[in-house]
């Protein structure tokens, strides 16, 4: 490594901190490190709130309304904090509700924001692409700061530009970032994704409920937090037909009205600390957790040696004794094993007796958390090629890898650093299997997607110490 890369790298880490520590400052965590002690398995009940994944793009959907919009079961995340305020730079009025988790936005006076403000507040979250429909209907101009986000792997924004290129936008890139016109409107377009991504689907529907004429979207994502947005725009006026083999059909409106809406829960959440339940032989009921939106990730838990009780407000997870078992495992889109599911489960996965392997085929750069796990005990090796494998369901994708565990292998407490928000999650899981004393830094990442989980760990009865 040259000089001029090492002290490139050592920019990207000091900013990595900064993005860290403002997104735990915006929550209230009040220490960016915690150190666990080992070796004891969860037990009890937690609650899981909206998902993380669509209550940023319900909020970002209030734009589109007349009138106020009312969202609940909002998770107390970064993430939120960061829309909240973007859309308060844009004139929304944004407060909040007498209940817990209530949110209220009122788009009356909707207002062009300063780039530099945009930017400022932005901060590593890519939310402000998905402002761009709305924008771009209510003031006719739009403008995308650089984006940040976990660093997992390219996710390039062309596509969301290609598609509001089709709508009839303008796009222009500026040193600071890119801005966007719509000087004859936007209109209907026939768009078909190279992928069905969750982000361009969102950015299509948000941006075609409005558009003159109709929207034909191929190839779409088809996410339960997408079915849970398409609820949200009906609700508003909109007119949307999802059809089979990933085709969604929105036929543009006048105006839509605001919307009151409770957001689906977070699954990703639930399937965290169902892992962490399995890897420290506990036993957790995960509160607000539904059977229908994990059928896939319940299937693989029990194939693991997890067991599982599904009830009418939540699901218990359990490591019902005896040994873990070895899987295969194809990360995909929905309806397949989600990639934000597979990284706790690896460290559940490092306590199997055998060898797993993960085909990792949504992200090219999701296994980079498990450098630390090894220097912690376990036995990974990655494939940055991925593998052949002749009994694959999932279709080979460019770019792809795969991660070989072998098990079980005792963890050993170390000092790691969160890299992402699930990867970060996942090392809290290997402090608390590991015997002796971990220590994890960085933790606000962990707090864009985990609402209060300090406090879960606390209900839970984990030994640790967090200076806050």
């Amino acid at each position: 490594m040259t000089q001029l890369e090492h002290q490139d790298d050592n920019s990207e880490a000091s900013g990595l901190k900064k993005d860290a520590q403002k997104a735990g400052a915006r929550v209230g965590l009040t220490s960016d490190e915690i150190i666990i002690n080992g070796g004891r398995p969860l037990m009890g009940r937690i609650e899981v709130r909206g998902a993380k994944n669509l209550a940023p793009k319900a909020m970002v959907a209030a734009l589109l309304g007349k009138t106020p919009s009312v969202l609940r079961n909002v998770p107390n995340v970064s993430d939120i904090r960061v829309v909240a305020g973007l859309l308060a730079l844009h004139g929304v009025l944004v407060t909040r509700g007498e209940e817990p988790g209530e949110w209220r936005f009122d788009p009356s006076n909707v207002e062009i924001a300063h780039h530099a403000d945009i930017d400022a507040h932005a901060g590593s979250s890519r939310i402000p692409i998905l402002f761009c429909g709305p924008l771009l209907h209510r003031l006719g101009e739009a403008f995308i700061p650089d984006l940040g986000g976990c660093r997992i792997g390219d996710r390039p924004i062309d596509f969301h530009l290609d598609a509001l290129r089709k709508f009839g936008a303008v796009v222009e890139k500026l040193p600071s970032g890119i801005s966007l016109t719509a000087p004859n409107g936007l209109h209907g377009a026939n768009i078909e994704l190279p992928y069905p991504s969750v982000g361009a689907t969102e950015q299509v529907l948000l941006t075609s409920v409005l558009a003159k004429g109709q929207t034909e979207l191929r190839n779409a994502a088809i996410e339960p937090e997408i079915t849970d947005l398409i609820c949200i725009l009906q609700k508003m006026g909109a007119i949307i037909t999802v059809e089979p083999n990933r085709v969604i059909f929105i036929e543009g409106v006048e105006e839509l009205r605001g919307y009151d809406h409770r957001a689906l829960f977070d699954r990703n959440e639930a399937a965290s600390w169902a892992s962490a339940a399995l890897a420290t032989k506990g036993d957790v009921f995960v509160g607000g957790a539904r059977q229908e939106e994990m059928m896939t990730f319940l299937n693989v838990f029990r194939k693991v040696g997890g067991d599982f009780d599904i009830q009418d407000d939540g699901i218990r997870f359990f490591h019902p004794g005896g040994e873990l078992k070895p899987v295969t495992i194809e990360t995909d889109v929905h309806p397949g094993f989600m990639t934000d599911w597979q990284q706790p489960l690896v460290v559940a996965l490092t306590q199997a007796e055998g060898v797993s392997t993960i085909h990792e085929t949504v992200y090219e750069n999701r296994f980079g958390f498990t450098d630390a796990l090894n220097k912690m005990g376990a036995n990974i090796e990655v494939f940055r090629d991925g593998l052949h494998d002749e009994n694959r369901r999932v279709k080979r994708r460019e770019f792809e890898q795969a991660a070989v565990i072998s098990g079980p292998t005792p963890l050993k407490g170390a000092e790691i650093e969160v890299p992402d928000l699930r990867g970060g999650f996942s090392y809290l899981i290997a402090g608390l299997t590991a015997e002796g004393q971990t220590k994890v830094t960085n933790l606000g990442i962990i707090s864009r997607g985990y609402e209060n989980f300090i406090e879960k760990l606390r209900l839970l009865g984990a030994d640790f110490v967090f200076e806050g």
